[in-house]
Protein backbone atom coordinates (compact mmCIF):
# COMPACT_ATOMS: atom_id res chain seq x y z
CA UNK A 1 0.00 0.00 0.00
CA UNK A 2 1.58 3.77 -1.28
CA UNK A 3 -0.06 6.80 0.61
CA UNK A 4 -0.03 7.84 -3.58
CA UNK A 5 -2.73 5.19 -4.10
CA UNK A 6 -5.05 6.38 -1.74
CA UNK A 7 -4.65 10.15 -2.70
CA UNK A 8 -5.61 8.83 -6.54
CA UNK A 9 -8.20 7.27 -5.22
CA UNK A 10 -9.74 10.71 -3.29
CA UNK A 11 -8.72 12.60 -6.88
CA UNK A 12 -10.74 10.53 -9.19
CA UNK A 13 -13.69 9.80 -6.63
CA UNK A 14 -14.44 13.22 -6.16
CA UNK A 15 -13.71 14.59 -10.15
CA UNK A 16 -15.33 11.21 -12.00
CA UNK A 17 -12.85 11.34 -14.48
CA UNK A 18 -9.66 9.91 -15.01
CA UNK A 19 -8.14 12.16 -17.11
CA UNK A 20 -9.19 15.49 -14.76
CA UNK A 21 -7.79 13.69 -11.79
CA UNK A 22 -4.58 12.86 -13.34
CA UNK A 23 -4.24 16.19 -13.73
CA UNK A 24 -5.05 16.82 -10.41
CA UNK A 25 -2.32 14.33 -9.36
CA UNK A 26 0.17 15.91 -11.65
CA UNK A 27 0.44 12.69 -13.65
CA UNK A 28 0.16 11.25 -17.16
CA UNK A 29 -3.08 9.16 -17.38
CA UNK A 30 -1.83 6.41 -18.26
CA UNK A 31 0.74 6.35 -14.64
CA UNK A 32 -2.74 7.45 -13.27
CA UNK A 33 -4.48 4.45 -14.61
CA UNK A 34 -1.69 2.05 -13.39
CA UNK A 35 -1.64 3.74 -10.21
CA UNK A 36 -5.51 3.23 -9.52
CA UNK A 37 -5.38 -0.68 -11.08
CA UNK A 38 -2.19 -0.97 -8.40
CA UNK A 39 -4.76 0.03 -5.28
CA UNK A 40 -7.55 -2.36 -7.20
CA UNK A 41 -5.60 -5.15 -7.01
CA UNK A 42 -3.95 -4.30 -3.33
CA UNK A 43 -7.94 -3.95 -1.94
CA UNK A 44 -8.38 -7.14 -4.49
CA UNK A 45 -12.35 -5.70 -5.67
CA UNK A 46 -13.03 -2.77 -8.37
CA UNK A 47 -13.34 0.46 -6.86
CA UNK A 48 -14.38 1.95 -9.73
CA UNK A 49 -17.10 1.25 -12.99
CA UNK A 50 -15.57 2.36 -15.92
CA UNK A 51 -17.51 3.93 -18.49
CA UNK A 52 -17.26 6.13 -21.67
CA UNK A 53 -18.79 8.88 -19.62
CA UNK A 54 -15.99 8.59 -16.84
CA UNK A 55 -15.96 6.52 -13.47
CA UNK A 56 -18.33 6.11 -10.58
CA UNK A 57 -17.42 4.63 -7.29
CA UNK A 58 -18.88 0.79 -7.16
CA UNK A 59 -20.14 -0.68 -3.93
CA UNK A 60 -16.86 -1.49 -2.23
CA UNK A 61 -15.28 2.51 -3.43
CA UNK A 62 -18.24 3.90 -1.80
CA UNK A 63 -17.77 2.20 1.21
CA UNK A 64 -14.46 2.94 1.23
CA UNK A 65 -14.51 6.55 0.35
CA UNK A 66 -14.79 8.20 3.98
CA UNK A 67 -11.76 6.11 5.30
CA UNK A 68 -9.61 6.60 3.06
CA UNK A 69 -9.95 10.42 2.86
CA UNK A 70 -10.08 10.30 6.77
CA UNK A 71 -6.83 8.42 6.42
CA UNK A 72 -4.77 10.51 4.55
CA UNK A 73 -5.51 13.55 6.11
CA UNK A 74 -4.54 11.88 9.70
CA UNK A 75 -1.33 10.86 8.03
CA UNK A 76 -0.61 14.66 6.72
CA UNK A 77 -1.55 15.50 10.22
CA UNK A 78 1.11 13.23 12.08
CA UNK A 79 3.61 14.42 10.00
CA UNK A 80 2.97 17.70 10.34
CA UNK A 81 2.59 17.33 14.16
CA UNK A 82 6.12 15.31 14.13
CA UNK A 83 7.83 18.01 12.27
CA UNK A 84 6.64 20.44 15.17
CA UNK A 85 7.01 18.71 18.18
CA UNK A 86 10.94 18.15 16.87
CA UNK A 87 11.55 21.70 16.74
CA UNK A 88 11.91 20.96 12.65
CA UNK A 89 9.18 23.50 11.85
CA UNK A 90 7.09 26.63 13.49
CA UNK A 91 3.99 25.76 14.61
CA UNK A 92 2.37 26.60 11.35
CA UNK A 93 -1.52 27.31 9.84
CA UNK A 94 -1.95 25.71 6.39
CA UNK A 95 -4.48 27.68 4.30
CA UNK A 96 -5.57 26.46 0.90
CA UNK A 97 -7.58 29.47 -0.59
CA UNK A 98 -9.06 30.63 -4.02
CA UNK A 99 -7.09 33.01 -6.21
CA UNK A 100 -9.15 36.10 -5.75
CA UNK A 101 -9.23 35.42 -2.41
CA UNK A 102 -5.52 34.91 -1.71
CA UNK A 103 -4.93 38.13 -3.30
CA UNK A 104 -7.93 40.16 -1.59
CA UNK A 105 -9.18 39.12 1.33
CA UNK A 106 -6.51 36.43 3.01
CA UNK A 107 -4.03 39.22 3.48
CA UNK A 108 -6.53 41.74 5.77
CA UNK A 109 -8.25 38.79 7.35
CA UNK A 110 -5.22 37.24 8.42
CA UNK A 111 -3.90 40.49 9.67
CA UNK A 112 -7.30 41.11 12.06
CA UNK A 113 -7.18 37.31 13.06
CA UNK A 114 -3.51 38.39 14.98
CA UNK A 115 -4.74 40.83 16.86
CA UNK A 116 -6.43 38.36 19.24
CA UNK A 117 -3.28 36.40 19.41
CA UNK A 118 0.33 36.25 17.18
CA UNK A 119 0.35 33.51 14.82
CA UNK A 120 3.75 31.73 14.42
CA UNK A 121 3.73 30.52 11.24
CA UNK A 122 1.53 30.55 7.79
CA UNK A 123 1.63 28.71 4.74
CA UNK A 124 -1.30 29.34 1.84
CA UNK A 125 -1.70 27.45 -1.34
CA UNK A 126 -3.33 29.26 -4.11
CA UNK A 127 -4.90 27.63 -6.75
CA UNK A 128 -8.10 26.71 -8.46
CA UNK A 129 -11.52 25.71 -6.50
CA UNK A 130 -10.83 22.09 -7.68
CA UNK A 131 -7.73 22.33 -6.32
CA UNK A 132 -8.26 23.27 -3.31
CA UNK A 133 -11.07 21.25 -2.63
CA UNK A 134 -8.42 18.22 -3.32
CA UNK A 135 -5.82 19.82 -1.09
CA UNK A 136 -8.22 20.30 2.04
CA UNK A 137 -9.80 16.22 1.13
CA UNK A 138 -6.24 15.06 1.05
CA UNK A 139 -4.83 16.45 4.40
CA UNK A 140 -2.51 18.82 2.58
CA UNK A 141 -3.97 22.04 4.13
CA UNK A 142 -5.77 22.08 7.66
CA UNK A 143 -8.39 25.28 6.20
CA UNK A 144 -9.95 26.15 2.86
CA UNK A 145 -10.91 29.85 2.36
CA UNK A 146 -12.91 30.21 -0.88
CA UNK A 147 -16.29 31.70 -1.80
CA UNK A 148 -19.80 29.88 -1.51
CA UNK A 149 -23.32 29.91 -2.63
CA UNK A 150 -26.03 28.14 -0.12
CA UNK A 151 -27.32 26.99 -3.30
CA UNK A 152 -23.75 25.23 -4.39
CA UNK A 153 -22.42 22.80 -1.81
CA UNK A 154 -18.73 22.52 -1.89
CA UNK A 155 -17.35 18.81 -4.10
CA UNK A 156 -16.82 16.97 -0.64
CA UNK A 157 -18.67 15.26 1.82
CA UNK A 158 -20.68 18.31 4.19
CA UNK A 159 -20.58 16.15 7.22
CA UNK A 160 -16.73 15.64 7.29
CA UNK A 161 -15.88 18.87 7.76
CA UNK A 162 -16.97 22.32 9.99
CA UNK A 163 -17.24 26.08 8.41
CA UNK A 164 -17.95 29.64 9.52
CA UNK A 165 -18.67 32.36 7.39
CA UNK A 166 -15.90 34.73 7.72
CA UNK A 167 -17.02 37.63 5.17
CA UNK A 168 -18.66 38.60 2.73
CA UNK A 169 -18.88 38.82 -1.15
CA UNK A 170 -21.02 39.90 -4.44
CA UNK A 171 -20.35 38.75 -7.64
CA UNK A 172 -21.35 41.38 -10.42
CA UNK A 173 -22.04 41.81 -13.79
CA UNK A 174 -18.97 44.07 -15.14
CA UNK A 175 -17.86 45.25 -18.44
CA UNK A 176 -15.62 48.02 -19.54
CA UNK A 177 -16.25 51.63 -20.25
CA UNK A 178 -15.83 51.18 -23.67
CA UNK A 179 -18.13 48.43 -24.12
CA UNK A 180 -22.01 49.16 -24.61
CA UNK A 181 -25.14 46.30 -24.40
CA UNK A 182 -26.17 45.43 -27.64
CA UNK A 183 -29.87 45.02 -28.27
CA UNK A 184 -32.33 42.68 -30.23
CA UNK A 185 -31.25 39.09 -30.46
CA UNK A 186 -27.32 39.83 -30.68
CA UNK A 187 -25.69 37.58 -27.79
CA UNK A 188 -23.87 39.54 -24.85
CA UNK A 189 -19.95 38.15 -25.01
CA UNK A 190 -19.63 36.52 -21.71
CA UNK A 191 -16.20 36.27 -19.93
CA UNK A 192 -16.77 32.85 -18.47
CA UNK A 193 -15.05 31.04 -15.63
CA UNK A 194 -13.73 27.23 -16.35
CA UNK A 195 -15.23 24.11 -14.78
CA UNK A 196 -12.17 24.20 -12.07
CA UNK A 197 -13.89 27.23 -10.94
CA UNK A 198 -15.77 27.78 -7.81
CA UNK A 199 -17.62 31.01 -9.00
CA UNK A 200 -17.91 29.37 -12.32
CA UNK A 201 -20.08 26.95 -10.62
CA UNK A 202 -21.86 29.48 -8.74
CA UNK A 203 -22.56 31.91 -11.91
CA UNK A 204 -23.84 28.51 -13.77
CA UNK A 205 -26.48 27.67 -11.22
CA UNK A 206 -27.71 31.46 -11.07
CA UNK A 207 -28.12 31.81 -14.45
CA UNK A 208 -29.53 28.33 -14.64
CA UNK A 209 -31.97 28.93 -11.90
CA UNK A 210 -33.25 31.93 -14.10
CA UNK A 211 -36.32 31.70 -15.97
CA UNK A 212 -35.50 34.32 -18.22
CA UNK A 213 -31.20 34.15 -18.35
CA UNK A 214 -29.25 36.85 -20.19
CA UNK A 215 -28.56 36.56 -24.19
CA UNK A 216 -24.19 35.88 -23.45
CA UNK A 217 -22.51 33.78 -25.50
CA UNK A 218 -19.31 32.34 -23.91
CA UNK A 219 -15.69 33.83 -26.05
CA UNK A 220 -13.42 33.49 -23.55
CA UNK A 221 -12.93 31.41 -20.58
CA UNK A 222 -10.30 31.20 -17.68
CA UNK A 223 -10.56 30.02 -14.01
CA UNK A 224 -9.04 33.02 -12.69
CA UNK A 225 -11.03 36.11 -11.98
CA UNK A 226 -8.10 38.14 -11.77
CA UNK A 227 -7.63 37.15 -15.61
CA UNK A 228 -11.09 38.06 -16.58
CA UNK A 229 -11.13 41.12 -14.80
CA UNK A 230 -8.12 42.15 -17.19
CA UNK A 231 -10.19 40.92 -20.45
CA UNK A 232 -13.40 43.41 -19.29
CA UNK A 233 -10.82 45.98 -19.05
CA UNK A 234 -9.75 45.52 -23.17
CA UNK A 235 -13.35 45.77 -23.49
CA UNK A 236 -13.44 41.81 -24.68
CA UNK A 237 -16.90 41.46 -22.72
CA UNK A 238 -18.78 41.12 -19.73
CA UNK A 239 -17.95 38.76 -16.27
CA UNK A 240 -19.23 38.16 -13.29
CA UNK A 241 -16.25 39.64 -11.02
CA UNK A 242 -16.38 39.86 -6.87
CA UNK A 243 -16.71 43.15 -5.73
CA UNK A 244 -13.59 42.81 -3.36
CA UNK A 245 -11.41 41.81 -6.51
CA UNK A 246 -12.69 44.68 -8.59
CA UNK A 247 -13.74 47.23 -6.44
CA UNK A 248 -10.90 49.57 -7.47
CA UNK A 249 -12.10 49.58 -11.32
CA UNK A 250 -15.47 50.19 -10.25
CA UNK A 251 -14.71 53.51 -7.83
CA UNK A 252 -12.58 54.52 -11.00
CA UNK A 253 -14.98 53.60 -13.32
CA UNK A 254 -13.09 51.63 -15.56
CA UNK A 255 -15.36 49.03 -14.91
CA UNK A 256 -19.39 49.51 -14.76
CA UNK A 257 -21.97 47.78 -14.47
CA UNK A 258 -23.43 45.46 -17.50
CA UNK A 259 -26.50 43.94 -16.08
CA UNK A 260 -28.80 45.61 -13.27
CA UNK A 261 -28.95 44.49 -9.37
CA UNK A 262 -31.06 41.76 -10.24
CA UNK A 263 -28.06 39.82 -12.07
CA UNK A 264 -25.82 40.39 -8.76
CA UNK A 265 -25.17 37.25 -6.93
CA UNK A 266 -24.78 38.04 -3.07
CA UNK A 267 -21.69 35.22 -1.81
CA UNK A 268 -20.56 34.22 1.64
CA UNK A 269 -16.79 33.92 1.99
CA UNK A 270 -16.35 30.72 4.45
CA UNK A 271 -13.57 29.07 6.09
CA UNK A 272 -14.01 24.98 6.37
CA UNK A 273 -12.08 22.29 8.34
CA UNK A 274 -12.33 19.00 8.86
CA UNK A 275 -14.38 17.63 11.26
CA UNK A 276 -11.54 15.59 13.30
CA UNK A 277 -9.03 16.88 15.38
CA UNK A 278 -6.36 19.27 14.28
CA UNK A 279 -3.55 20.53 16.11
CA UNK A 280 -3.81 22.54 19.12
CA UNK A 281 -2.25 25.50 17.37
CA UNK A 282 -4.83 25.23 14.73
CA UNK A 283 -7.83 24.32 17.12
CA UNK A 284 -7.19 27.23 19.32
CA UNK A 285 -7.56 29.95 15.82
CA UNK A 286 -10.23 28.15 14.96
CA UNK A 287 -12.24 28.68 18.68
CA UNK A 288 -11.25 32.55 18.09
CA UNK A 289 -12.63 33.03 14.98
Amino acid sequence: MELVWLEDFNALAQSGNFSRAAELRHVTQPAFSRRIRALETWVGVDLFERTTQGATLTEAGRHMIGSAQEMTRRLYQMRQEAREVAGKQARSLHFAATHSLSFTFFPGWVRAAERTSPIEAIRLHSDNMRVCEQMLLGGEVQFLLCHQHPEVPPQFPAESFHSKVVGSDVLMALQGQQVHAIGGDTPLSLLGYTAESGLGRIVSARLRKEPQPPNVHTVFTSHLAAVLLSMALEGKGIAWLPRTLAEPEISSGKLIRALDEHWDIPVEIRLFRPTMALSDFAEDFWARL
